[in-house]
């Protein structure tokens, strides 16, 4: 902005000297009649300053244009009436007192400090340079005194704006890296903001957790009901069911490992439910069957054979038929079952 300024001056530094000798010489004219109405002497004055005004104005409006420009340039657009708004809490001295002794305030204020000596500085080093130019205008006529000065101005501008230059230079690139390194979160702001996207990582554990134990027992409210339970033979469970009514193929209506496997199987056996080991059936519908959907087209022709086994041993028991030999040989295809190559 300086510089800007500095600039106009120089590119009309003939025309300002005309129009300062001119508003100069009209301010100081005046005659009898202005003596006798005083109220001449106002109309007077607020033509001149009307006048310095027309000529102020203007290169005041360029200067305020250059630095908004320069603060664009240097951080962007950022429309906001927010630091128009009032802040009471401007007024309360405790927190007044708390920002001045901050870091970044104390920060600011030492280069402000700085920046002000060395422009001082410069000015006072340039001042005594040229000191005897100031005083020579004094014995010049009044057109070339004010021209004689805008010239030795321009020196002293142009300094300024170079120490001005480089402290930018210098300032705007920390600046920048300062207000970046605020804007980082730390660990627990991004802890913080984690949750508040995501939710509480403790509370969707327990809700994942309620949720398990409510499809657990489900599944084991549903045993009772089932066909027959494969099992391998203590590690894996899957409870079956099948209504050629109702249903398209048979449906899995629990499944489980482990311990879970175990609670199935008893409650089969209590329930009096067949529990057949078919270990890589077990598998193979543990690993690619959901439970309350129906089971994958590759294994239907295994659990067929086990149905139609079912089927036999439950009207054997009832009197209606011969006691089947025992359990076929499954056609479980090898890719389902994820233990085939392991066991291979």
């Amino acid at each position: 902005m300086i510089a800007a300024g500095g600039a106009l001056l120089v590119a009309f530094a003939s025309d300002l000297g005309g129009w300062l000798q001119q508003l100069l010489a009209d301010g100081l004219r005046f005659d009898r009649h202005a003596l006798d109405d005083p109220s001449q002497m106002v109309e007077r004055l607020a033509a001149l300053v009307l006048r310095m005004l027309a000529v102020v104005v203007p290169l005041g409006l360029v200067m305020s244009a250059v630095a908004l420009a320069a603060g664009v340039a240097a951080g962007g657009w950022n429309w906001t009436l927010k630091p128009l708004a009032p802040k009471f809490s401007g007024l309360n001295p405790i927190a007044g007192l708390g920002r001045m002794v901050s870091k970044q305030h104390l920060a600011t204020t030492l280069k402000a400090c700085l920046l002000a000596l060395v422009l001082g500085a410069i000015g006072a080093f340039w001042l005594r340079a040229h000191v005897a130019e100031f005083a020579d205008a004094l014995t010049r006529p009044l057109p070339v005194a004010i021209a004689h000065t805008l010239d030795a101005m321009v020196g002293g501008l142009a300094l300024l704006a170079l120490a001005l230059g480089v402290f930018a230079a210098v300032d705007v690139p920390l600046q920048r890296k300062l207000m970046l390194d605020r804007l980082k979160m730390s660990h627990q702001e991004l802890k913080q903001e984690h949750k508040e996207v995501e939710g509480n990582g403790e509370v969707k554990a327990k809700v994942r957790a309620r949720m398990r134990e409510i499809i657990r027992r489900r599944m084991i409210a549903a045993v009772p009901g089932a066909d027959l339970v494969v099992m391998n033979p203590t590690h894996y469970a899957v409870a079956l069911k099948y209504d050629d009514a109702t249903m398209a193929a048979p449906r899995v209506v629990a499944k489980g490992a482990d311990l879970l496997a175990l609670r199935i199987r008893d409650i089969a056996r209590e329930a009096k439910v067949p529990v057949l080991e078919a270990p890589p059936l077990a598998r193979a519908l543990y690993a690619h069957a959901e439970v309350d959907q129906e089971i994958p087209g590759p294994l239907f022709s295994a659990v067929a054979q086990v149905l139609a086994y079912v089927y036999q041993l439950r009207a054997a028991m009832a009197g209606r038929g011969a006691m089947p030999a025992g359990l076929p040989d499954l056609a479980v295809p090898a890719d389902m079952d994820p233990h085939a190559g392991r066991a291979a």
